[in-house]
């Protein structure tokens, strides 16, 4: 997974497509989702997970509508277009991302 800073966000805005995984480092949830998160990485290799610790991003939580963390965030043509707070296990976030491994 690549942790990016807020000054580095523009890039989801100009790409067709990002994954964005928002935690903040003292959520117990957010550590174990991380984990299934670097399982499903390695299954899906040709993805990108992108990180950023939600602490540091105020505006945007707003601007996404950002209600809890974990929160995994598809982006599509500079949208948000899927939010997942709930990671119920590394199946069922492998079924969520396999589609964009192409």
């Amino acid at each position: 997974m690549i942790e990016i800073k807020e000054e580095q966000l523009d890039m989801f805005a100009e790409k067709e497509f990002g994954i964005l995984y928002l935690y903040t480092p003292f959520c117990g949830t957010c550590q174990l989702a991380k984990k299934m998160l670097s399982v499903v990485e390695e299954l899906l290799p040709a993805l990108a997970i992108h990180t950023a610790n939600l602490n540091f991003l105020p505006k945007q939580a707003e601007e996404w509508g950002i209600e809890s963390v974990p929160c995994l965030l598809i982006f599509e043509n500079g949208a948000v277009t899927h939010k997942k707070y709930a990671f119920h296990s590394v199946e069922y976030i492998y079924q969520i991302l396999k589609e964009y491994a192409a």
